[in-house]
């Protein structure tokens, strides 16, 4: 399984763009992915931060090129 890290890394080289990874998460979880509930996050069901809609489609490419999903 790739990192967040990782999965940054991937989206700034292929579209020279860079991604939050609390977005990360909020793909993970759109997808079905259980990711883990980050210790400052105030409420697991209020995001602070959701995913723009023109970088959903860029971390899932992210995500299917590590075979997460």
């Amino acid at each position: 399984m790739a990192s967040y890290k990782d999965i940054r890394q991937y989206v700034k080289e292929h579209y020279n763009k860079n991604v939050k990874t609390c977005w990360i998460a909020h793909v993970k979880e759109i997808v079905g992915l259980k990711p883990s509930i980050a210790p400052n996050r105030i409420s697991p069901e209020f995001r602070k931060c959701p995913c723009p809609d023109l970088y959903i489609e860029k971390i899932k490419e992210a995500l299917k090129h590590f075979n997460m999903i």
